[in-house]
């Protein structure tokens, strides 16, 4: 059992958990032990260093399985759980022949986690993934993106728009804060500052409609041995543009207007049972050129991780989506 770390503890604090020095952003790194024998985890990881933004440089790790030479599958994540939520949709995408990439965001899973709440903004992440992304020079992309995971990857798709050959929005937004993000999300948001030890992996069950086992509740929670490690978690529902002025309204508004001119094929993919999400994939469906004509679906019996409780379907959507939109290259 990966918990068996524990005893490595001291202080509260795990050996190998210390501030790593040299660095300008002051990072966390998660020893490997805490990740030792995940249910249905068996990937090799893979690291790249991206910028700081502060003269240091942060690793960010990544799962990247199938053939090579394949076209590539990029899932991303959002808050606060990391690739471990594609682990099934991954080996389901290897099997049909694809190639499946998802790495962890900065602060989450595997990846270095700034320790300072500042460190963390809505702009910094579309940067780190921005680097990641044109390091590790993925092209032809499908993107899956859910949660945080559409609000970065979205972004990336309207400053880059060449590397991607089609979409698939689940559970997730692109906010400008000139609409109210509604009672489910305000109440989420409040629940994330005031609740004294944040819990990962109970999030992780109460957004699902299948229950998760205890084993797969840890393995949330295994990125973070204490809260020292949640300076991500607790402020992501902080960075939602949910005011007109925020800081990442303009930037959202910009990409907004790119993504209107795209002919990029969108699937919508979204959880009957997700109130925070509830009504945006509408939004998507009438301002995407590409969502024209496309079979968007709600998925019954699937709350906001529907890759916890319908990963196949999600998968058999995503497989279905590429065959009948090939590459116009």
């Amino acid at each position: 059992m990966f918990r068996d770390g524990l005893d490595a503890r001291i202080g509260g604090r795990a050996f190998g958990l210390e501030t790593l020095k040299g660095k300008r952003m002051k990072f966390l790194r998660t020893p490997d032990t805490w990740f030792d024998g995940l249910s249905d985890y068996p990937f090799a990881p893979n690291y790249a260093q991206v910028d700081d933004t502060e003269g240091g440089q942060l690793r960010m790790h990544y799962v990247d399985e199938g053939p090579a030479e394949a076209d590539p599958i990029l899932m991303m994540h959002g808050e606060p759980s990391w690739s471990y939520l594609y682990r099934h949709m991954i080996a389901g995408f290897v099997a049909q022949g694809h190639r499946a990439v998802a790495p962890d965001l900065i602060g989450f899973g595997r990846s270095d986690k700034p320790t300072e709440r500042s460190d963390y903004t809505y702009e910094r992440h579309v940067a780190w993934m921005g680097e990641w992304l044109r390091k590790v020079n993925l092209r032809n992309i499908t993107l899956v993106c859910q949660d945080w995971g559409g609000l970065i990857g979205l972004r990336l798709w309207a400053e880059m728009p060449d590397r991607f050959a089609r979409i698939v929005i689940a559970n997730t937004a692109l906010p400008t804060g000139d609409q109210p993000m509604g009672e489910a999300f305000e109440n989420w948001r409040r629940f994330s500052q005031e609740v004294p030890v944040f819990p990962a992996g109970g999030i992780l069950k109460g957004g699902t409609v299948a229950p998760l086992s205890e084993d797969v509740i840890a393995a949330y929670d295994a990125p973070f041995p204490d809260e020292s490690y949640k300076a991500g978690a607790r402020q992501f529902p902080m960075l939602v543009p949910a005011t007109p002025d925020d800081p990442s309204s303009g930037p959202n508004r910009q990409a907004w207007e790119v993504i209107r001119g795209l002919q990029t094929p969108v699937l919508t993919a979204f959880g009957a049972d997700d109130l925070v999400m509830a009504g945006i994939d509408a939004v998507f469906q009438k301002l995407c050129p590409g969502a024209a004509g496309q079979p968007h679906v709600i998925l019954p019996n699937a709350g906001h991780f529907l890759q916890e409780d319908v990963g196949p379907e999600l998968v058999k959507l995503t497989c279905d989506f590429i065959a009948r939109t090939p590459r116009s290259d």
